[in-house]
C-alpha cells in the first residue's frame, strides 16, 4: 500500500513555479521582439532579432531550472518515503506552513490519512498546545538542522524529533518512549524475578516471572526469603516451587519508602540465571567477574557509570582508591572474609570524575566460583563526604585560633601594659621611649593578627551599630588611596537613597580594606578598582554557591578589578585561611578568610565571581535596617589619665589566674588611685568575700579560669553584694559567653588584649 506525497505549497515549489513563469515571460517578449523586428529597419530589426534570441535562451534555460527543481524535489521526496515507510513511528514531511506532505504507514494507522492538513492538528489530540511547540522546534531545526523535544501526554512520554530537509521542508517523528518498570504492570515483561515491597515488608506486586518462580502469588517476604532483613547485592536462600534456591539479591529504592528487589538465581539450568536479555536490562549496575577478578560481563546500567570498558578487563584497571592490592580484595570475596563489605572506589574515567560504591558477592556457577559486582553511584556522598571533612578541617582550625588567641592575647596584655607602665616614667625627649614606642607598635600588630585569626574563627568581639556606609567609605578613602598608591585609581559610586545597616564600622573597614589591597596586588600594572553600593530587594529565596540568600531587603557592596583573577579551580578555597594565590612571602592567606568570617559573624554574605585575565567581583550582601533608624555616633573611651597622684577612692577584688596579667591590671589600678585585692582563683576570691566587714565596690575578672569560672563566682558573691559592679574580661570572644552578652547585671566584658589606658577607663565607667 502507498500513499500520495503532497507537494509543497511554498518554498520550494514556489522557487520552480518563479522560475517556470520568468521562462514564460521572456517567451513572450521574445516573441513581441520578433513582430517588432519586421515592422522596424534593418538595423533595428537585426538588434531586435539579437535581443529576441537571447531572451529564448533565457526562457528555455529558466524552463529548465524550473523542471529540473520538481523533478529534485520529487526524487527528494521518494528517497524519504521509503526511507520511513515502515518506520515504527508515525512521521510525517511538512512545508515550512506545516501542511503534511507525506505520511508513512505508522502515522496513517493511528492519525488516518491527513495530507494536505496541518501537522498541528494533526498532533492536537496528543498533547496540548501543539503549536508552540512546533513552532519553536521548527526554528531551532532551522537554524541547527534538527531538534527534539521529551513531552509529557495522557498516554505517557513522546520524544518529538525534527529534521529539516531539502527546499526548506521538514521531516517529524513522534516516538514512544518505554519507560523503566517501576513495579507495576511495566514489569511484567521482563524476564527477571522482580518484587515490589513496602516499608513494612508487605509484598505490593511481583511480575509473572517471580510468579513462576515461587508457584503462587504471596503477600510477606518471609514466604520467600528464608533469612531477612535483605541485603542488596549478597546471596540469600529462596523459596521455590522446585525447592530452595540461592540468588544475587539487588534492592532499589523507591518513592514512599516502596523498594523494587530483583532477583538473580544462582542454580544452573534456570533460563532466568543465565539470561543475557534479563541480565542487561536490570536496571541495577552489575558485573560478573572471574575468581581471579577477570570482567566476564557487564549490564547496560553498569557501563552508564563506567563507561567503555575492554574485553578480558581486570577490576584492578578499572577502579582505584582501594587502599591495598585487589587480588586481595577478590580472594577475601571468593573465602567470605570480607564479609561483603562494600568499598568506595573511584572509577578509571577520563572524561569526569566517578566514586561507585562496589560490592562483591560469592556464588557458584558449573562448580566453578565466581563473582557478582554490585555497583551504585556514590558520586554525591563522595561529595558531600569532601564538603563535610572540609567543613570539619574548617572548625578545627577555627578552635585552634580561638585557642592559640586567648594564650596570645593574655601574653600580649602583659606585654603591652608593662610597656605602657614604663612609658609612664619616660617622657618622648628620652632615649629609651623610642625602644619602648617600636615594642608597643609590634605588640598592637601582633592584636592585629590574632584579631584576624579571630576574625576567621567568627570568635572576635563585635560591636554592632546602626551606620551609613557612605559616610563609613567616605572616611576610609583617604586611607584606602594610600594604600592603592600612585598606579591605581580608585572610584566610588554610591545609591543616593543607600539603607542603613547594622555593623561594626571598624571590622567591616578592614573587610574592604582586605579587598581593596587583594585588588591592588591583582593588578601590578595598575588600573582601576570600583567600590559600588546599592540596595537590592529579592522577594524570593536566592540560591547561589551551596548557599541560600532569604528573602528580603540588602545592601550590596562590590569591590571589582580588572587584574589577573581567579583560576576556577581555585576559586572555591579563595576563603580558606592560609590559602593564597600570591608567591611565598607575599601574602599570609589571612586576608580573605578574615572578611569572610566578618562578614558572616555580621549576618551577610559574600561571593566571588572572577575570569582569569579579566578581573575579579566580590560582592558583600548585609542586611538591610529601617530607614527610619538613624545611624548611631561611635562610642568613644572615656579619658582617664593613669597617672600617680589622682585621688580616686574605690575598692576593686582583681581575679586573674595569669600572674603577669594580674601584676599589671594591679598595678594599672593602684596608679589610678583604687584599691586593689588580688586573687588568682575564684575560690580565693570567694574566700577574700567571707569578710562581712569588706567594702568591695567593683569585681574584675577573668572569664575563664581553672576550676570555678568567672560567671559562676560572680553570681553567688553578687548574692550578697547585689550592687557591685563588675567587669568581665578575657582572651576570648565575648562569644564566651552563652547568649553572647554578659551573664549579670551591672556588668561589661573588656576583650584582651587592653592597654593601661583602656583597663581604667573602663573601671571608671562602670564606677559612675
Amino acid at each position: 500500500m502507498t500513499y500520495p506525497v503532497q507537494p509543497y505549497r511554498s518554498a520550494g515549489r514556489g522557487l520552480a513555479q518563479l522560475a517556470s513563469g520568468a521562462g514564460y515571460l521572456a517567451g513572450f517578449a521574445a516573441v513581441a521582439l520578433v513582430l517588432g523586428a519586421f515592422a522596424a529597419d534593418r538595423i533595428a530589426m537585426l538588434f531586435l532579432l539579437s535581443v529576441a534570441g537571447s531572451l529564448l535562451v533565457l526562457a528555455l534555460v529558466l524552463h529548465l531550472a524550473g523542471r529540473r527543481q520538481v523533478w529534485r524535489r520529487g526524487r527528494v521526496q521518494g528517497q524519504i518515503a521509503a526511507f520511513i515507510a515502515n518506520d515504527a513511528a508515525p512521521s510525517f514531511t511538512t512545508d515550512p506552513d506545516g501542511a503534511i506532505g507525506f505520511q508513512n504507514r505508522a502515522a496513517v494507522e493511528r492519525f488516518g490519512s491527513r495530507g494536505g492538513q496541518m501537522l498541528t492538528r494533526a498532533l492536537g489530540e496528543v498533547f496540548a498546545n501543539p503549536a508552540a511547540v512546533l513552532r519553536r522546534l521548527q526554528s531551532k531545526a532551522a537554524s541547527l538542522g534538527s531538534a527534539r523535544e521529551d513531552l509529557v501526554t495522557r498516554r505517557g512520554h513522546v520524544r518529538l524529533s525534527v529534521h529539516q530537509i531539502a527546499d526548506a521542508g521538514f521531516l517529524w517523528r513522534l516516538e514512544e518512549m518505554a519507560e523503566r518498570p517501576v513495579g507495576g504492570r511495566g514489569a511484567e515483561t521482563i524476564s527477571l524475578p522482580m518484587l515490589t515491597v513496602s516499608r513494612n515488608g508487605t509484598i505490593l506486586f511481583m511480575n509473572e516471572a517471580l510468579r513462576r518462580l515461587v508457584g503462587e502469588r504471596v503477600r510477606t517476604l518471609d514466604r520467600i526469603f528464608t533469612v531477612l532483613p535483605l541485603k542488596s547485592g549478597e546471596e540469600h536462600e529462596i523459596s521455590t516451587a522446585t525447592g530452595p534456591l540461592r540468588a544475587v539479591i539487588a534492592e532499589v529504592e523507591g518513592p514512599g519508602g516502596r523498594s523494587e528487589v530483583y532477583l538473580l538465581p544462582m542454580a544452573t539450568g534456570r533460563a532466568t540465571a543465565h539470561d543475557p536479555a534479563a541480565f542487561e536490562a536490570l536496571p541495577v549496575a552489575l558485573m560478573r567477574l572471574t575468581a581471579q577478578g577477570e570482567v566476564v560481563a557487564v549490564n547496560r546500567a553498569a557501563r552508564g557509570l563506567l563507561g567503555d570498558i575492554p574485553s578480558h578487563a581486570h577490576l584492578s584497571g578499572l577502579f582505584e582508591g582501594l587502599g591495598r592490592p585487589v587480588g586481595d580484595w577478590v580472594s577475601d570475596a571468593l573465602t567470605g572474609r570480607s564479609e561483603r563489605r562494600p568499598e568506595v572506589l573511584r572509577a578509571r574515567r577520563g572524561d569526569k570524575e566517578v566514586f561507585l560504591q562496589v560490592t562483591l558477592s560469592r556464588f557458584v556457577e558449573d562448580g566453578r566460583p565466581g563473582l557478582i559486582a554490585v555497583l551504585s553511584d556514590a558520586t554525591q556522598l563522595k561529595t558531600l563526604e569532601a564538603q563535610f571533612v572540609q567543613s570539619q578541617k574548617m572548625q578545627a582550625i577555627g578552635q585552634l585560633a580561638g585557642g592559640v588567641a586567648h594564650d596570645f592575647n593574655n601574653l600580649l596584655t602583659a606585654i603591652t601594659g608593662h610597656c605602657d607602665l614604663l612609658m609612664l616614667r619616660h617622657d618622648k625627649g628620652d632615649p629609651d621611649y623610642a625602644d619602648l614606642d617600636q615594642i608597643s607598635q609590634n605588640a598592637n600588630r601582633a592584636a592585629s593578627l590574632v584579631g584576624q585569626l579571630l576574625a576567621f574563627s567568627r570568635k572576635q568581639t563585635l560591636k554592632p551599630r546602626v551606620i551609613d556606609l557612605r559616610d563609613t567609605l567616605s572616611d576610609l578613602t583617604h586611607l584606602l588611596n594610600r594604600l592603592v598608591g600612585e598606579k591605581i585609581r580608585l572610584s566610588l559610586t554610591h545609591d543616593p537613597d543607600l539603607r542603613l545597616i547594622r555593623a561594626d564600622k571598624r571590622q567591616l573597614e578592614q573587610v574592604i580594606m582586605n579587598l581593596v589591597v587583594n585588588a591592588r596586588d591583582a593588578m601590578p600594572e595598575g588600573g582601576e578598582i570600583r567600590i559600588e553600593t546599592t540596595n537590592r530587594r529579592f522577594a524570593e529565596d536566592q540560591k547561589r554557591d551551596r548557599v541560600t540568600l532569604p528573602a528580603g531587603d540588602y545592601v550590596l557592596v562590590t569591590v571589582s578589578d580588572r587584574g589577573v583573577g581567579v583560576p576556577a579551580d581555585k576559586i572555591g578555597k579563595i576563603f580558606e585561611p592560609f590559602f593564597t594565590t600570591k608567591r611565598t612571602g607575599e601574602g599570609t592567606g589571612l586576608g580573605l578568610s578574615t572578611a569572610y568570617g566578618i562578614v558572616k559573624q555580621t549576618g551577610g554574605y559574600i561571593f566571588c565571581d572572577s575570569v582569569v585575565g579579566a578581573g575579579s567581583e566580590f560582592s558583600i550582601f548585609l542586611p538591610a535596617h529601617d530607614r527610619e533608624t538613624l545611624p548611631e555616633p561611635e562610642e568613644a573611651w572615656p579619658v582617664a589619665a593613669a597617672l600617680p597622684g589622682d585621688t580616686a577612692t574605690a575598692t576593686i577584688l582583681l581575679v586573674e589566674d595569669e600572674a603577669p596579667v594580674r601584676a599589671f591590671a594591679s598595678r594599672a589600678l593602684k596608679l589610678r588611685g583604687y584599691t586593689v585585692l588580688e586573687a588568682e582563683n575564684a575560690e580565693e576570691a570567694l574566700r577574700i568575700l567571707e569578710d562581712d566587714g569588706l567594702v568591695v565596690d567593683a569585681f574584675v575578672t577573668d572569664v575563664i579560669m581553672p576550676g570555678m569560672d568567672g560567671p559562676t563566682w560572680v553570681r553567688a558573691a553578687l548574692g550578697k553584694r547585689p550592687e557591685t559592679v563588675v567587669v568581665f574580661v578575657s582572651g576570648y570572644a565575648e562569644d564566651v559567653f552563652q547568649d553572647g552578652r554578659p551573664p549579670v547585671p551591672n556588668s561589661v566584658f573588656l576583650p584582651k588584649p587592653f592597654s593601661l589606658s583602656e583597663l581604667t577607663a573602663t573601671v571608671q565607667k562602670q564606677l559612675g
